[in-house]
């Protein structure tokens, strides 16, 4: 099955990419790594997302709980995995701490992702929020309660109140606050936690330049647009273990125009020695080359493509300077017509 046209054919050096079906069905094609941070679901099992509006609206269609759904049955059809939606419109931890048996667990969860926070601090503007200690009484209560119920429990951090990506949101201070009490809960309960709010703040500083205050992920700065419920939909089964974890990572693009006079044997030695240097240099991560074939016609000459990953910057500053990379430089000497490099951060 062709998924999207690939102008730069990409030979993989050590495992080789994986197509996923969830990342089929959600649009949204990302580089898989180890190491999720939730096992995956069993067969059976029920997973309950209980949360405020964003949560009610992500169970109607297109919904990002509708898209969870859609994606485990897709994958696994015969998984009888049951995905149930428990948000509703203007809930508060204290209305979640009320309803947590009616519309939780009655259900004999496995899995619950408390899904919560946004009102707490939102409706503070006309003095009915949740102060931030009862706040995280209640948080420690659910998660209690949902433990003792023999469920598993993801605790989600509240993602944004206005999309700008630079602190200047009128509530941002208070979201940070409320969601460093979900991050600390998570950390000493030792529950699952998917800290949306980062997540959504680094999508935002990439895709967000302008700043504006709406429109990215979300329709009115708080609830979800088709593109904020394809995004929560992909985070949740990440939590859920039903795709890789991902590691953010940093590319490093270097791009070859060969002197004519450079022999194919040549070339091929370069690649090796190329790919060779991750396993020279450890902090590369992963490697790829390939030879361009795109049919526009507008390489300008560039004829082969590389990319080195880090995990961070200061894992590339080690690789520039490293004796093992400067003596692959000297192999190029006098080989290459041209050389374009661009590093940056993968965006979600």
């Amino acid at each position: 099955m062709q998924l999207r046209k690939i102008n730069l054919h990409f030979f993989v050096v050590g495992d080789s990419l994986l197509m996923n079906t969830y990342r089929i069905l959600l649009g949204i094609i990302l580089l898989p790594v180890p190491s999720p941070a939730f096992s995956q679901l069993n067969d059976g099992e029920t997973v309950v997302f209980l949360g405020d509006s964003i949560t009610e609206q992500g169970a109607a269609p297109n919904g990002y709980v509708t898209l969870v759904r859609q994606a485990i049955e897709a994958k696994r059809p015969e998984s009888s995995i049951r995905i149930i939606g428990a948000g509703i419109s203007g809930h508060k931890v204290p209305d979640l701490e009320k309803r947590l048996d009616r519309d939780v667990l009655r259900h004999k969860p496995d899995v619950v992702v408390i899904y919560i926070g946004i009102n707490d601090v939102w409706h503070s503007t006309r003095g009915q929020g949740t102060e931030v200690g009862r706040f995280a009484t209640g948080l420690n209560n659910l998660l209690q309660r949902c433990t003792d119920a023999g469920a598993h429990v993801i605790l989600v951090t509240p993602s944004v109140i206005g999309e700008k990506h630079d602190g200047s949101n009128d509530l941002d201070a208070m979201m940070e606050e409320y969601s460093v009490v979900g991050r600390k809960i998570a950390a000493d309960s030792g529950a699952a936690l998917l800290d949306l709010r980062e997540l959504f703040l680094n999508h935002l500083r990439h895709y967000n330049v302008a700043n504006q205050d709406k429109g990215i992920l979300t329709s009115d700065g708080v609830h979800l647009s088709a593109a904020g419920n394809r995004f929560v939909a992909v985070r949740m089964l990440e939590a859920l273990g039903e795709l890789p974890a991902r590691q953010r990572l940093l590319r490093h693009h270097v791009y070859f125009k060969f002197e004519e006079a450079v022999s194919q044997a040549q070339i091929d030695n370069i690649n090796r020695e190329f790919a060779e240097l991750q396993t020279r240099i450890p902090t590369i991560v992963d490697f790829e080359c390939g030879l361009n074939n795109s049919p526009e016609h507008l390489n300008d000459g560039f004829t082969h493509a590389y990319t080195v990953s880090f995990t961070s910057e200061e894992d590339r500053d080690t690789y520039l300077p490293h004796p093992a990379h400067r003596k692959f430089v000297e192999l190029l000497d006098g080989k290459l017509a041209g050389v374009f490099v661009v590093d940056y951060w993968v965006a979600e």
